[in-house]
């Protein structure tokens, strides 16, 4: 009689405990979360080709995955090959983007997808499977259910050359030191260039180090016209990157600077006790060392450097004894004495539209 009581006070208190975790909401993970509806592709059959590698060539929109939490969603995209979703190592050699929280579409430019396409190993120039699926993070990750995908890729041309950006940023033009713009694919060329006060703001676009052939100005200031005679024009002081499509007789720029950031760069102020991590002190792109560089007082404490006053891309060193720095990498220089100090930062930022950038540059810091 004794046994049989004790399994019934045993089974009550397990129902009691059931009933008590089901009525508060706690055990988050007993309750089902799944994707209520199917992710969507703007094409399921995508041909890529290296004319068209900057337009828009996939969008990936899905339905808002609500868990059993009242917190964000962390969304992210996975690209993989028909024969690796399926087994005990599926996805496991997936492409995974992170999307963001609570962001229910991605768009993919050409260039983007065919890295992703012939980094998983789909041939080119021929019609391959890729399957796409969605994840959904927040106390766990759940996915939804796959859709497939056909894509051709293409192989990217091996490009050489370079075309040449005499201007006022020199000083007066001579395109004999003017900046170079390399190119980054077929007729396409890319580079940076620092327009500092005083100076005026026109420059041409040249094929060669001479004045044998050169653009400027068409109908527009964004339109090249064979030896034209109207200038070009930035605008204003500040640091560019420069692309120049001779495919399209276009050109474009956009503000582009690495800086310095960190405790070193500013002492705290009162309404912002972080304002040296808050805030970046821009370098000058020297275009005839391709190097970025600043003459700053810094004060006892950290540095490291960011793209445009951004966290998006960062380098910190993994080894603060060297003078490499890794790209996404917490760590910082430690500017132990205050003073005057001159600092570069060398990138090969070749194409970081479609290849990214890299994962180390290099940097120097010396106390004047």
């Amino acid at each position: 009689m004794k046994k049989y009581i004790n399994k019934l006070f045993l089974l009550g208190t397990v129902l009691f405990l059931g009933a008590s975790c089901e009525s508060e909401g706690q055990l988050t993970t007993l309750k089902t979360v799944t994707f209520p509806a199917a992710i969507e592709v703007s094409s399921s059959t995508i041909v890529l080709t290296e004319d068209t590698a900057d337009n828009n060539a996939l969008l990936i929109s899905w339905p808002k995955v609500t868990f059993p939490i009242d917190a964000p969603v962390t969304y992210a995209i996975q690209f993989d090959l028909i024969n690796d979703t399926s087994g005990a190592n599926a996805w496991q050699k997936a492409k995974r983007i992170e999307v963001g929280q609570d962001v229910l579409s991605k768009a993919f430019i050409g260039s983007e997808l065919n890295k992703i396409a012939t980094d998983l190993g789909l041939p080119i120039d021929a019609a391959g499977k890729l399957v796409v699926r969605v994840e959904a993070a927040m106390d766990r990750k759940i996915y939804s259910d796959p859709i497939t995908l056909t894509v051709t890729p293409y192989e990217k041309s091996v490009v050489f050359g370079e075309i040449y950006m005499p201007g006022f940023y020199q000083g007066e033009f001579n395109v004999g030191t003017a900046a170079a713009l390399t190119a980054i694919a077929k007729g396409v060329y890319q580079g940076y260039v620092t327009l500092s006060p005083g100076n005026g703001t026109d420059f041409k676009l040249n094929t060669a180090r001479n004045w044998d052939q050169y653009y400027g100005a068409g109908d527009t200031n964004a339109d090249l016209k064979n030896m034209s005679e109207p200038n070009f024009h930035l605008p204003g002081v500040g640091s560019y990157q420069i692309k120049v499509n001779l495919n399209t007789l276009k050109w474009s720029s956009a503000p582009y600077a690495w800086g310095i950031v960190g405790s070193s760069t500013h002492a705290p102020t009162p309404e912002d006790k972080d304002y040296g991590w808050n805030h970046s002190i821009p370098m000058s792109y020297n275009h005839e060392t391709k190097t970025w560089k600043v003459t700053a007082n810094l004060i006892v404490g950290a540095l490291k450097f960011r793209l445009n006053d951004k966290w998006d891309v960062n380098y910190g060193p993994a080894d603060a004894t060297t003078n490499t720095i890794n790209k996404d990498n917490g760590g910082a220089y430690d500017i132990a004495e205050a003073g005057t100090y001159e600092i570069t930062f060398t990138i090969n930022d070749v194409d970081p539209a479609s290849a990214g950038y890299p994962a180390t540059a290099t940097c120097t810091i010396v106390k004047k």
